[in-house]
């Protein structure tokens, strides 16, 4: 019997991206969204002013935790029953999330609702295996760079858009995102297709491929996936440690308020979308997907280095050099990375392996808080900088490592084009 190849997804469905587009809008405006909010909420039920920061902090670290407990779990689901049944769940768990946020009564149920929008909020993995299925991959780049940009604009709206709808009431955030995510999910219903065909499927689900650890040690286990992890890994936590306390570095450094503070990440999420949304495209056409990233890496490096030299000169200008490396850095280096991780796992395993490499980033998200506040503690206010720079070279050398195996895959070229 003649076998015929398979062909490549042609164009993708409009309302399929749309669909995706609004799901990672909800995703980062649902992380940031709480930041301006979170302290006056938690002050509710906190009575001792010493505890309110740790309270505050630990609304992030719950959702990380969560993330990472679930996002493995959530991805090995979709490759064994589908990307659309799997995301409509986790778009009702979130409305629920943000649900008991806006309702509260006690500090247990603002916890919860944390707790469960992090567990479901962990579909990242789900929409990159969608876009792997819908996109040739070609073309995957061109829309990871697009939807990157967008989580930039998300991660600019949030916190502006939690802050204007608190003035109507701390709640009233909340019972806008759950319904937005309602909404969501009806048009998810009606307009967006399965992406993975029933014979392209996982045949069977263990318990064992719900277990983050047991999922990470399967997808660390492939050559081509390992350093690539490890560099996705060391990059997250460097990228993490540095916003984690910058408006706490730039107070004590350059005497910033939190107006300026607020100033400057708008500039960040500026110069990373028109990085991922114009020179990411156009550095992709000269640049292998392993260049890119290594560039971007080198970017992040000297961002960090202009950070933590900020501590010793005091100049205010020297952060926003910074901080506009760091944006090009992130620009680059996110939606690359996540190139090629994609374009090194087969179509049976995006799910899988992406809830993995979510795993990687929420355990970076879980620790950086923590490394970077007890550096700077302990350390002074430049090690947290110094330390990520660091953390950085090792990124670098891990994409140096996985260089040589990704040139044997038959779907990655890391070949420079011909001109």
């Amino acid at each position: 019997m003649d076998t015929q190849p398979e062909l490549q997804p042609s164009a993708p469905d409009r309302k399929a991206i749309i669909f995706v587009v609004v799901t990672v809008i909800l995703n980062t405006m649902g992380f940031t969204l709480i930041v301006p909010v979170a302290p006056f909420l938690v002050a509710r039920y906190v009575s001792d002013p010493a505890i309110l920061g740790a309270t505050v902090g630990w609304l992030g670290s719950i959702y990380a935790i969560c993330q990472f407990t679930a996002a493995p779990g959530l991805g090995a689901l979709s490759d064994r029953f589908g990307r659309r049944p799997i995301l409509m769940i986790c778009l009702l768990g979130s409305a629920l999330g943000y649900l008991l946020l806006g309702v509260g009564g006690a500090l247990w149920v603002l916890l919860l609702g944390r707790a469960i929008d992090g567990l479901t909020g962990a579909n990242t993995s789900i929409l990159i295996a969608y876009i792997a299925d819908v996109v040739p991959s070609e073309e995957r780049g061109k829309y990871f760079g697009l939807l990157g940009a967008i989580g930039a604009i998300s991660v600019v709206l949030g916190p502006a858009a939690g802050g204007l709808m608190a003035k109507l009431g701390y709640e009233v955030p909340f019972y806008v995102a759950c319904a937005v995510c309602s909404l969501n999910v009806i048009f998810g219903l009606l307009f967006m297709p399965e992406s993975l065909p029933k014979a392209k499927r996982t045949p069977s689900i263990s318990l064992r491929q719900l277990n983050p650890i047991a999922t990470l040690r399967d997808v660390f286990s492939l050559p081509q996936l390992r350093w690539l992890l490890v560099a996705t890994f060391f990059y997250t936590l460097a990228t993490v440690i540095v916003p984690s306390n910058l408006g706490l570095f730039t107070k004590d450094s350059v005497a910033w308020d939190a107006d300026t503070v607020g100033i400057m990440f708008s500039v960040f999420g500026v110069v990373t979308i028109v990085v991922q949304g114009f020179l990411l495209s156009w550095l992709r056409k000269r640049l292998s997907a392993a260049r890119v990233t290594s560039l971007g890496l080198w970017f992040t490096f000297a961002a960090t280095l202009c950070i933590a030299l900020v501590a010793a000169v005091g100049s205010s200008a020297l952060v926003y050099v910074g901080i506009i490396l760091f944006g090009v850095g992130d620009g680059l280096t996110s939606p690359a990375l996540l190139e090629l991780v994609t374009g090194a796992t087969d179509e049976r395993s995006h799910g899988k392996v992406q809830g993995g490499s979510q795993s990687v980033q929420s355990l970076a998200n879980i620790i950086g808080p923590l490394l970077a506040g007890g550096l700077y503690d302990r350390l002074g206010h430049a090690s947290p900088y110094l330390g990520g720079a660091g953390i950085v070279v090792l990124a670098y050398i891990a994409i140096t490592f996985v260089a040589p195996t990704l040139r044997r895959i038959a779907n990655v070229n890391l070949e420079e084009p011909a001109p």
